[in-house]
């Protein structure tokens, strides 16, 4: 029976690398989430970015066929955990550059992915990218068919440029540093209006700084506070007609197949606002009595809260383990599970904080422990890379809709 969770030993290794470069290097950036705007808070990781691109964790991220150094998603599921449970923002950045590179990933020919993933696999600089699929207005019916909008961003050939036109709002660290656009923008688009949306929408690779990329505005995020999510237009945006991913009309499968490759790593998020939430609990009831005799662990119900807590903990991440490794296999069911981790990850995580802090009480509420940042970093998880009331609607609920549709293939058992 071929099921072990035990880590290779380059696994482990990489797992107290990412640990030790969390706690020496990415926890500085808690000081940038005091400053002022959004930008500002943003542009003060740049240094923090930087190392992690010259410590390799970016090219750790990437495939080894593309170039880089990734061994799949298990080992990105590794990385993540010890990264997101000391800082989410800079974490974010890091990994919504890599869905940003997704399309190009799953969907770019050889001569696409040498040219456009160079920059992302060298060691020095801060190079972003952009998934460029959600729009102001919403983007759940991006496949809507008229009197719907879906994807209202407009890709045109003339000659050997397309030119794109339109606003994207939500995507990781779109507008760049400078706000002239991230080093390469994956752009959903209707490049033929006349084809129904799951023919006629498509993803072009804009190579920045792009002319045209106008910076609006940057969210101001409830959590993820140092991570860069701006509101932007699209203006006459030029790149060459070898930038198109796939095939034209390519772009609904190219963006499901994006997300569904995030949404395991989704699940781990939500592990690791967990786990930093537990550590914090766990020390706080073996040491306060809270003007009582005895530490509060030793009271059943704050024993229990913690023993249901660290239940969760582990469900969820081996649930989300179980999902990185079918998709990295390629196993039936792998859809399906990384859907389940997404919707269970997150949606635990908020809950399992919530409980935490009523095991600390009142202190929780202080800002001095981590709670609150824990909490507000974790509301998002529910509702991005694909809200979960969408998923459970348009994926999960479709799955189970379809005649064929075998319940024991996710386990293995069909």
């Amino acid at each position: 029976m071929a099921i072990d969770f035990t880590f290779t030993k380059a696994q482990r290794e990489l797992q107290l690398q990412s640990r030790r470069f969390a706690q020496d290097t990415l926890a500085g950036a808690a000081a940038c989430e005091t400053l002022a705007t959004p930008e500002e808070r943003f542009l003060a990781t740049r240094p923090i970015y930087e190392a992690m691109v010259a410590a390799g964790y970016l090219r750790r991220c990437i495939p080894a066929p593309a170039g880089g150094d990734g061994a799949g998603l298990v080992d990105m599921a590794i990385l993540a955990e010890e990264f997101y449970c000391v800082n989410a923002s800079v974490t974010l950045t890091m990994l919504g550059t890599v869905l940003g590179l997704l399309p190009i990933l799953l969907g770019g020919t050889p001569e696409q992915c040498g040219r456009l993933l160079a920059p992302f696999l060298k060691a020095t600089g801060a190079p972003l990218a952009g998934f460029c699929f959600s729009e102001p207005g919403g983007s759940a019916n991006a496949a809507s068919l008229p009197p719907g909008e879906g994807v209202r961003t407009v890709g045109k050939l003339a000659g050997n440029t397309w030119t794109i036109n339109g606003r994207k709002k939500w995507v990781s660290s779109a507008t760049g540093w400078d706000r002239k656009g991230a080093d390469i923008l994956c752009v959903v688009c209707r490049t033929n209006p006349d084809a129904t949306p799951d023919k006629g929408t498509s993803i072009i690779a804009v190579e920045g700084p792009a002319p045209g990329v106008k910076f609006e505005r940057a969210i101001d995020t409830i959590g993820h506070r140092a991570h860069l999510v701006p509101e932007f237009g699209l203006q006459d945006v030029a790149a060459p007609r070898d930038n198109l991913l796939g095939r034209e009309g390519d772009g609904l499968t190219l963006a499901m197949g994006a997300f569904t490759g995030t949404a395991a790593l989704v699940g781990i998020f939500g592990v690791a606002l967990m786990r930093a939430a537990f550590d914090f609990a766990l020390r706080f009831a073996k040491t306060e009595k809270r003007g009582g005799i005895h530490p509060i662990i030793e009271h059943q119900a704050v024993g229990y809260a913690l023993a249901d807590a660290k239940i969760a903990i582990e469900s969820a991440r081996y649930l989300s383990w179980r999902a990185c490794h079918a998709l990295d296999t390629q196993s039936p069911g792998a859809d399906e599970l990384a859907i389940q981790a997404k919707i269970y990850g997150s949606e635990t995580a908020v809950r399992v904080i919530t409980d935490l802090m009523r095991v600390v009480g009142i202190e929780s509420y202080d800002h001095e422990t981590p709670f609150g940042r824990l909490l507000r970093d974790a509301l998002a998880l529910p509702i991005f890379d694909g809200g979960n009331m969408g998923v459970r609607r348009r994926q999960l609920h479709a799955m189970l809709m379809q005649p064929a549709y075998d319940p024991l293939t996710a386990c293995g058992g069909a």
